[in-house]
């Protein structure tokens, strides 16, 4: 199918074909939200983007993050809070999370789950057919059209509505371009047209049947992003002529920016805050980012070792109930990435590891928490239920013994732990294979028993490029972290692999260059994104 086929407005273009079923969701009202948000917002989303490239600068300049003076304001005024929880929204004890393939969003709306986290960011590849064809998927599902049979005869069919949990869309975050959309000759914001296409047209279906358009918002460094996300909430249900306030939105708090800015978050979304999640993969990405050429007392151990309990994640969960509460809004906690296992000692150590990990979560004061899994929800259930019994969230636990300072969110060296070949090995060989499942179209991929996602290569790479960068040695094998080490390991990985050496060139290629540049890239999917179609 063409562009030609359905009536574009002036000023979009559609650089493309068209997947099947695309003029479901490519609808007058969709395409025309996209054009105006686009004209209305698009210079402000480039200040907020520059704004972060200036504050890197000042971070490796010496400027070290803390809570802001000019919004100290906000923070003492205890009489605000943000709107009470949307129908749907009150009991989230559990969210599964997923991309939006046909076949997980059938499994994920019938595991069991409360919330489905529909995911068109970082578990799913930017490719033109699944940017287009989550939203069908997410459409049909909607209305109920979605069920099918596989090539193998399996039945996917969904659950009665009754049965079936609130669906949360997370578009791409603001740095992300969609490159197969032009408006007025510019490319438009990945941001902007996977909200626009699932609130023009699923998510106003989702009011007639007791829900509402409900986002996760990823990514954002600062409350100065929020804000523009409430004024594009603003903006559209204006356009559209729903009522304020219907839609609402999740702030991932995967940003070490953020962890600074939680309250001004909140305050900017009140009237559209369904509250903050404990983003924690991105979160560990984020602090290397951010802290990239600072010195010794940054550089984190093995990636298995940087866990919810080190000090630094510690106060960076107390701090988000704590503030999440305080305001009225729900705290959600962090993805669990283990997944069943056909063995039965690796599948005992998984659900171990997600009781334990949802129990201290729980016990913590969040409302609810991610799998990555259907096969993980109720054991994710069964913890929260302990604690929540009845009640559907635990809001009026104002944890006011949290007493947590910029020190406390910035005190990374006293992460326990050390760097070691196996960590180096493990970083190349799953970020290779993550990149190599992402370039395929598979945004969600089960590796060593995890189920991994884009933070997994970020953070792989990042790791790889920050103990290059210091020379780090390595406690195991007392070997310095150079580039020829890097490369070498890099090719006995590859081979280790699966097929020919050949079939890995993109990929490895692309890992290669990001961990081992002079010059530290913010971002792996965007030059991945341009070897997509």
């Amino acid at each position: 199918m063409t562009a030609s086929t359905i009536e574009l407005p002036e000023g979009l273009e559609i650089t493309t074909d068209l997947p099947e079923g695309a003029e479901k969701v490519l609808t007058p009202d969709a395409l025309s939200l996209i054009v105006s948000l686009h004209r209305k917002f698009a210079a402000t989303r480039k200040e907020r983007l520059a704004a972060r490239v200036e504050r890197q600068a000042r971070l490796d300049a010496g400027e070290e993050l803390d809570f802001l003076e000019e919004t100290r304001a906000v923070r003492e005024d205890d009489s605000w809070q943000v709107a009470a929880p949307a129908p749907g929204l009150e009991d989230r004890r559990v969210e599964v999370t997923g991309p939006t393939y046909q076949k997980m969003t059938v499994n994920a709306l019938n595991s069991g789950a409360k919330v489905w986290l529909a995911d068109q960011e970082d578990a799913n590849t930017p490719a033109w057919d699944s940017v287009i064809g989550g939203q069908v998927n997410l459409l049909d599902a909607t209305r109920r059209e979605i069920d099918f049979v596989s090539e193998q005869g399996k039945e996917y069919k969904l659950r009665p509505d009754e049965e079936l949990p609130t669906i949360v869309v997370r578009p791409r975050g603001w740095h992300l371009e969609e490159k197969h959309m032009k408006i007025d000759g510019q490319i438009a914001s990945g941001s902007l047209v996977d909200f626009a296409l699932y609130f023009a047209t699923a998510g106003r279906e989702q009011i007639a049947k007791g829900r509402g358009p409900y986002f996760y918002i990823p990514k954002m460094e600062s409350h100065l992003e929020a804000r523009l996300w409430n004024d594009v909430f603003v903006h559209a249900q204006d356009a559209l002529g729903v009522p304020q306030g219907t839609i609402r939105a999740t702030c991932l708090i995967e940003t070490y920016p953020a962890v600074f800015e939680m309250e001004e978050i909140l305050y900017e979304l009140r009237d559209h805050s369904a509250g903050l999640n404990a983003g924690r993969w991105d979160y560990i990405f984020s602090v290397i980012k951010t802290h990239r050429s600072k010195g010794e007392d940054w550089i984190l151990p093995d990636r298995g070792l940087v866990t919810m309990t080190v000090p630094f994640m510690r106060a960076y969960t107390e701090l988000l109930v704590r503030t999440c509460h305080k305001r009225g809004a729900h705290a959600i906690g962090g993805m669990s990435a283990f997944i069943p296992s056909r063995d039965e000692e690796a599948n005992k150590k998984a659900f171990d590891q997600v009781e334990k990990d949802k129990s201290r979560e729980a016990g913590d004061g969040f409302d609810g928490s991610w799998v990555a899994h259907p096969g993980m929800v109720e054991a994710c259930r069964e913890q929260f239920n302990k604690v929540l019994g009845d009640n559907p969230n635990q809001i009026s636990k104002k944890r006011e013994d949290v007493a947590v300072t910029a020190a406390d969110l910035l005190n990374v060296k006293d992460t326990p732990g050390d760097v070691t070949e196996a960590g180096l090995r493990a970083n190349i060989a799953v970020g290779i294979q993550y990149v190599q499942a992402w370039l395929n179209g598979n945004g969600a991929a089960a590796i060593n028993g995890l189920m991994e996602d884009a933070a997994t290569a970020e953070i792989s790479r990042s790791q790889v490029w920050q103990w290059l960068h210091f020379g780090v040695t390595l406690a195991d094998s007392g070997e310095k972290v150079t580039k020829e080490l890097v490369d070498r390991l890099i090719a006995e990985e590859v081979a280790n692999l699966p097929g020919a050496e050949s079939d890995w060139k993109t990929s490895r290629d692309l890992f290669a260059t990001m961990a081992t540049q002079e010059d530290y890239a913010d971002f792996l999917t965007i030059p991945a994104y341009e070897l997509l179609g």
